[in-house]
């Protein structure tokens, strides 16, 4: 009903589903990290800004200043051709030639009779032709050549006079405003500046934030990082503390718990010690059979529990092939008649507290073992995650019962999560074994009819 709803409102509303469509293409596009993510927010309004002001510039400053050299100059040709068409003029016309060289800055010639050159196609971009060609249809209004294309210092124009042409070459700093490269080269040379002072600015913001993030993963492995303090920032520093002040927190209810534990479990196992001499001296009697039993099922328990609480904690993190780990489940497979296949993907070796993982997988692979007859594990052990796959054909265990298997002392056989002293807390210590190396152990349905159990932790 959800999918049939969700398509029926993209049928009535396509604009919207079109937008929340490019709104998850972007997100996917856009960086992730906080470095990269900060310096785009720093480029981007940097960009938007330097575009504007271009735009502002080409239009106000580049066209304007564009339009009145270029006007200037069509003025003084205009003066130039009233003077040659009102006043007599020597046979090589010295006199204006002059004139136009030294009070215009203009190098003129006059070719009597002569024509105007084929007209060449406009470029798609100048600015300068344009305006030009306008000054001089406004201002002096006869047929007309002209040439701005090239990177040449001088512009040459042509002007069809009725018996002769007068050509006129200009600076093109005099018709031009030529300043355009030197403006592009401070803006993107000072955008530079400002964003490598950005860059270096920002790593220095995001160390601290690394550090704090690579202490939490370590604290969450059940490593610790002793030369880790705060740093940075006000708020990132502020962060920092409040994870050390957890930290000690949750080490001082660990230690609290461990100290309590250890006492009850002293008292307890001196208790059992009494009664197994008790039964000891009492000698071989099959009315204290069951009585012998229920103690040294006590005992099982009690270590269990112990298990339970410790979660292998105070272990240190070394190195695991998991060849030789499932190799001896393999083995424990056989001896029971029941089939285990496994298959590694990576590296071999990795990075665990070896005698809590190894637990963690033993009481997956012994739940498995108990109520499946095959079982195939499936390790892939890649840069940043080790993932442990466990597919069964055994019965399974129901959607609505898969979180509450792993409660410490749910006892539900059918549950599977009863380890090998009956104490229901096989799943519960997996997963808290799991959970103390920054991972999970989750539950699903296998394709072999049984059930998932699925590793992941970070490597």
């Amino acid at each position: 009903m959800a999918i049939l709803d969700t398509f029926r409102r993209e049928r009535e509303h396509p604009a919207s589903s079109g937008m929340r469509w490019f709104g998850r293409w972007l997100r996917r596009q856009l960086p992730t990290g906080l470095y990269a993510r900060s310096l785009l927010i720093i480029i981007i309004p940097m960009v938007l800004l330097q575009a504007v002001v271009a735009a502002v510039f080409m239009e106000r400053h580049w066209q304007m200043v564009t339009q009145r050299l270029s006007m200037a100059t069509t003025r003084d040709i205009a003066g130039i051709i009233d003077i040659i068409q009102t006043y007599p003029q020597d046979a090589d016309y010295t006199e204006i030639t002059r004139i136009a060289r030294d009070k215009l800055g203009l190098t003129i010639s006059i070719e009597p009779g002569g024509e105007l050159p084929p007209t060449r196609s406009k470029p798609f971009f100048s600015i300068l032709d344009g305006i030009l060609s306008d000054e001089i249809k406004d201002q002096i209004d006869l047929p007309y050549w002209i040439d701005t294309v090239g990177d040449s210092k001088l512009v040459e124009i042509r002007i069809k006079m009725p018996d002769k042409v007068l050509r006129v070459f200009a600076r093109r700093s005099q018709t031009y405003a030529s300043n355009t490269q030197i403006f592009i080269f401070w803006m993107l040379g000072t955008s530079l500046v400002l964003i490598g002072i950005a860059v270096l600015f920002l790593r220095g913001q995001i160390r601290p934030i690394l550090a704090l993030t690579r202490a939490a993963e370590s604290f969450g492995k059940g490593q610790r990082l002793e030369n880790f303090f705060p740093r940075g920032a006000d708020e990132i520093r502020r962060a920092g503390l409040a994870f050390i002040l957890m930290r000690e927190r949750i080490e001082r209810q660990m230690e609290q718990r461990t100290a309590m534990l250890s006492g009850v479990s002293h008292d307890l196992r001196t208790v059992l010690t009494r009664f197994k001499l008790q039964l000891a001296l009492v000698g071989d009697n099959p009315d204290l059979q069951g009585l012998s039993e229920d103690v040294e099922d006590m005992q099982s328990m009690l270590e269990g529990y112990m298990a339970f609480a410790r979660g292998e904690a105070e272990e240190d993190v070394g190195e695991l092939k998991l060849t030789e780990l499932l190799e001896k489940l393999k083995a424990d497979f056989d001896l029971h008649k029941k089939v285990l296949n496994y298959s590694i993907e990576g590296d071999n070796e990795i990075s665990v507290r070896p005698n809590a993982f190894t637990r963690l997988v033993t009481n997956l692979a012994s739940n498995a073992r108990r109520y499946a007859n095959t079982l195939n594990i499936e390790a892939k052990h890649s840069a940043k995650w080790l993932t442990l796959i466990f597919d069964d054909d055994g019965p399974g265990i129901p959607v609505e019962s898969r979180e509450d298997v792993f409660k410490p002392f749910f006892r539900l056989d059918a549950a599977r999560n009863l380890d090998n002293s009956g104490t229901g807390l096989g799943l519960a210590i997996a997963r808290d074994i799991a959970r103390s190396h920054g991972g999970n152990v989750t539950l699903g349905d296998s394709p072999r009819g049984g059930l998932r159990a699925t590793i992941r932790l970070p490597a």
